[in-house]
């Protein structure tokens, strides 16, 4: 039997992947005091296989990245110190591990900020609060707009991290510049209201950005680093007049940079005929970025295998699905049924319900 196309091999830059479903970046809320713990090296390697890529959750690049309970860190020794068991875990089951890099910016409160502060961001425009699906309401303080001598400082924490990460032992890193944070609170239009060098323009929004990669560049080699793009996302107030103008940007940009991969999240999906589709409107970024093109948004073994075979994306990465099967590349080769992911345990900080107590195929035969 030919392997279906999403279980074909994919050499992606230096490493060699046996097949082509990534682990997306999840935020799991259970590194307490912002320090990785070692329930972490479980629930990793569950979901590492030989030649299989893994993101990490999202991690943040110093004490001003916070905005969620329990989310780790790689600003501190302490911090790169309990990574290091984590990525020796999937390491020793012959997995590629890269680290989400992360800045909140004004997707945070008073109390997640050092001494009380007000959050940083591209603007002073404070996020309306946010219901969550538990009818629990968010409330965000109003953040402070950075000066424009402040920002390289906020580059450089991003490529200490990237270098902190490389020390934890990390094949690479992902810049988050997706959902609303930091990166894309100067992207996107609806959010960056400055007129300094960093606002106006679709250039001067993308400029912060692409400094971050200039530098984490530098620091650990372009055949280490990726991005996260969501130019069609509207979360957390944060949207696009062009989308589609700002993804084409970006993905021209970062060709100058020779990046390893551009990770994008398609549009939401919209129901057509009854059915949930996903729009598939990345392919003029996918056609104009040199790298390997990840894509993500909602798809399942049908959809990953038709993006796969049609050459729409390089590599597909699961979400949901992964979480709940943590053996996911073996369902979807033997096209076995799958576990139903529980949305009510996604952030609670329990280290191991929700977390790592899904069940295999053979546990659950």
């Amino acid at each position: 039997m030919a392997p279906i196309p999403l279980l074909t091999p994919y050499k992606m830059g230096k490493f060699d992947l046996s097949h082509r479903i990534v682990l997306a970046p999840l935020t799991r809320t259970r590194s307490y005091g912002n320090v990785p713990q070692p329930h972490a090296i479980l629930y990793y390697s569950q979901r590492t296989t030989k030649g299989g890529l893994l993101i990490a959750e999202a991690t943040g690049v110093s004490d001003t990245a916070q905005g969620y309970p329990n989310t780790p860190g790689i600003w501190t020794k302490e911090q790169v110190e309990a990574w290091k068991p984590i990525v020796d875990a999937v390491h020793k089951k012959g997995g590629v591990f890269f680290c989400q890099i992360w800045h909140v910016g004004r997707v945070s409160a008073y109390h997640y900020q050092p001494n009380g502060q007000a959050p940083i961001s591209s603007t002073d425009k404070q996020i309306a609060p946010q219901t969550h699906p538990d009818g629990t309401v968010e409330a965000y303080s109003p953040p402070r707009r950075l000066t424009t001598d402040e920002i390289p400082q906020i580059v450089n924490d991003f490529r200490l991290a990237a270098r902190n990460a490389i020390e934890a032992g990390f094949d690479g890193v992902e810049i988050h510049g997706a959902h609303g944070y930091l990166i894309e609170q100067f992207m996107k239009d609806s959010a960056n209201d400055r007129t300094d060098e960093y606002g106006g323009s679709l250039e001067n929004r993308c400029r912060f950005a692409l400094e971050i990669v200039e530098a984490v560049v530098k620091e650990i080699g372009a055949d280490r680093v990726g991005i996260r793009l969501s130019p069609f996302a509207d979360y957390m107030d944060c949207w696009d007049s062009n989308p589609e103008a700002l993804g084409f940007y970006m993905v021209k940009s970062l060709n100058k940079y020779n990046i390893l991969y551009c990770h994008m999240v398609e549009p939401r999906m919209s129901i057509v005929e009854g059915r949930r589709q996903i729009p598939h409107r990345l392919l003029p970024m996918r056609k104009a970025f040199n790298g390997t093109f990840i894509a993500a948004g909602g798809y399942d073994r049908e959809e990953g295998n038709k993006v796969i075979a049609e050459g729409y994306a390089d590599l597909v990465a699961y979400g949901r699905l992964f979480l709940a099967n943590p053996d996911l590349p073996k369902r979807f080769e033997l096209n076995a049924p799958l576990n139903q992911y529980d949305r009510a345990t996604f952030y609670t900080s329990d280290p191991v319900v929700g977390y790592t107590d899904y069940p295999f195929l053979e546990s659950s035969a």
